[in-house]
């Protein structure tokens, strides 16, 4: 089982709550997580990713262990804990302005 935490606007979106879970045999990477997420809950087809390129939307940040994993490369490995369903892959929608 993987833990996936969304921001108040995406839960809304989906209508869920704060937190989901995937099953464990999603691939720990982002690319595998976010496939199972956006398969699971439609609504969010095109929020976190652009759907042409696959590229992760501006202004919307990955986390896992407190670390960001935003930049990252699709396919890397996410965090053991994360892949354990011990802690939390994490979405952010980040603030911008001035």
């Amino acid at each position: 089982m993987i833990r996936v935490e969304l921001p108040s606007p995406l839960q809304v979106l989906a209508g869920v709550p704060r937190q989901v879970t995937l099953d464990a045999d999603v691939p720990a990477t982002q690319r595998g997580v976010l496939d199972a997420l956006e398969a699971c809950y439609p609504a969010l087809r095109g929020t976190l990713r652009d759907p042409a390129t696959g590229r992760r939307r501006p202004f919307v940040r990955f986390f896992a262990e407190l670390e960001d994993h935003s930049d990252d490369l699709p396919d890397d490995p996410l965090p053991a804990a994360v892949a354990a369903g011990e802690e939390p892959f994490v979405v952010l929608g980040a603030i911008a302005g001035g």
